[in-house]
C-alpha cells in the first residue's frame, strides 16, 4: 500500500528584514575575523522602522572596527536606498556592544565549548546536495527572486521577499510539487497579474526545470494578499538569528536550541551544527546510508561533547558500528578539531547568512572526503 504524504518548506530572500539582521551581525564577525582570526564574537542586530539596533559582546585584538560602516554598507548592498521604504542606509543606528564575559572566556580560552546545547546535521539523497528537496527549491528560488531583481530582468521588483514549496511524497521519496507561494515587493503601478507571470516565466520555470520539475499555474500564488508594495523592515522589525528553520532543513529535519549568525566558532550552536552536517553529509555521500541524522551536545567549558549520535532511520547499507567508526574518524568533535578540520576561523560567514547555511559547496563542511 502506499503511503502519500506533503511536505512544506520556506526561504526569504536577503533583504528579509531577519536576514539583513543575520549578514549584518555575520558582517560584524568577518570584519573581527579578518583583523583577529581568534576574536571573539556574539552580536544581535534589529531592524525596523528608520532604526538599527547593534548589541553583543566582541573581543578581538587590533584596530577598531567601525559597527556603524558595517550595516551601512550591508544595507546599500541589499538594495535600501530609496526613502520610500522608511529604512536606509542613512537610518540611525545604535550600537551597544562590549567585551566577552570573563567567566566564559575562561572556558573558551582552555578550547572548552562557549556554551552548552544540543546541535544537529542531516542529509539524505533526495538531491544532488544531499538536501531535503522542499527547502533545496525553496532556497533555489528566493536566489532567482534576488537575481532577477538585482540584474533588473523584473525590472520593477523591490528588496525582501518569501518563498514557499510543498512536495508530494510517495513512500517517502518526493515526486512532484503541489504548490508555490511566494511573496515580493514591487512597484505600485505594477499590477498583480504581471507580477504573476514573470515570477512564473523568469522565477520558477528555471529553477524547476533544473530539477526536472513543473507546477501547474493554477497552483502558484503570488503575494496571496493582492498588494505589496513596501517590504522590509519598515513593514516586519527583524532580529538576528529568527530564522534557524530556514537556515537549515526548512523543518524536515531536527534543529539545535541556537541560531548561527554574529557567533564566532567558539560557539557551538554554530560549529557543532556544521560539524554535524559535515558527518552526516559523508554518511550519504559514501552510500553508508539513505539518510543520516548527527545529534550532538556540548557543556561549556569542556572540549569534548557529551554526547555523539548518529540515526539512519532505517536506511543504513552497513552495521551501525561501522558508521559510527566511520563518523568519528571523519572528524574529531571537539571544538579545536571542528575549527581545524572545517577551516572555521577565517572571515567566510556573511555568505553563509542568505539562502541558508547547508547544501552549498563552497562551505567546507559540504565537502565530501
Amino acid at each position: 500500500m502506499q503511503k502519500t504524504s506533503i511536505f512544506t518548506s520556506e526561504s526569504v530572500c536577503a533583504g528579509h528584514p531577519d536576514k539583513i539582521c543575520d549578514q549584518i551581525s555575520d558582517a560584524i564577525l568577518d570584519s573581527v575575523l579578518t583583523i583577529d582570526p581568534k576574536g571573539r564574537v556574539a552580536v544581535e542586530t534589529l531592524v525596523s522602522h528608520k532604526q538599527v539596533v547593534i548589541a553583543g559582546e566582541v573581543t578581538y585584538i587590533g584596530k577598531k572596527i567601525d559597527y556603524k560602516k558595517i550595516a551601512r554598507a550591508e544595507i546599500k548592498r541589499l538594495g535600501f536606498t530609496n526613502k520610500l521604504f522608511n529604512f536606509t542606509d542613512k537610518s540611525d543606528i545604535l550600537v551597544n556592544v562590549h567585551e566577552q564575559s570573563p567567566d566564559i572566556a575562561t572556558g573558551v580560552d582552555n578550547e572548552g565549548a562557549g556554551d552548552q546545547g544540543m546541535m544537529f546535521g542531516y542529509a539524505c539523497n533526495e538531491t544532488a546536495n544531499l538536501m531535503p528537496l522542499p527547502i533545496e527549491l525553496s532556497h533555489q528560488l528566493a536566489m532567482r527572486l534576488d537575481e532577477v531583481r538585482e540584474k533588473k530582468i523584473i525590472p520593477y521588483l523591490r528588496p525582501d521577499g518569501k518563498t514557499q514549496v510543498s512536495i508530494n511524497y510517495v513512500n517517502d521519496k518526493p515526486v512532484s510539487v503541489n504548490n508555490i507561494v511566494i511573496a515580493v515587493p514591487h512597484n505600485e503601478d505594477i499590477k498583480l497579474s504581471k507580477v504573476k507571470s514573470d515570477v512564473i516565466a523568469k522565477v520558477i520555470k528555471p529553477v524547476l526545470k533544473k530539477f526536472n520539475l513543473t507546477v501547474d499555474k493554477e497552483d502558484v500564488v503570488v503575494n496571496g494578499t493582492g498588494v505589496w508594495h513596501i517590504g522590509g523592515p519598515s513593514s516586519d522589525t527583524g532580529v538576528t538569528g529568527r530564522k534557524i528553520i530556514v537556515d537549515t532543513y526548512g523543518g524536515y529535519a531536527r534543529v539545535g536550541g541556537g541560531a548561527f549568525s554574529g557567533k564566532d566558532p567558539s560557539k557551538v550552536d554554530r560549529s557543532g551544527a556544521y560539524a554535524a552536517r559535515f558527518i552526516a553529509k559523508n554518511i550519504v555521500a559514501k552510500g553508508l546510508a539513505d539518510k543520516a541524522e548527527v545529534r550532538l551536545a556540548y557543556c561549556i567549558g569542556v572540549k569534548e561533547p557529551t554526547m555523539q549520535e548518529v540515526e539512519t532511520f532505517g536506511t543504513a547499507k552497513v552495521s551501525a558500528k561501522e558508521i559510527d567508526k566511520f563518523a568519528k574518524n571523519l572528524i574529531h568533535t571537539s571544538v579545536r578539531g571542528i575549527i581545524e578540520k572545517l577551516d572555521l576561523l577565517k572571515p567566510q560567514y556573511k555568505k553563509t547568512a542568505a539562502y541558508g547555511h547547508f547544501g552549498r559547496d563552497e562551505f567546507s563542511w559540504e565537502k565530501v572526503e
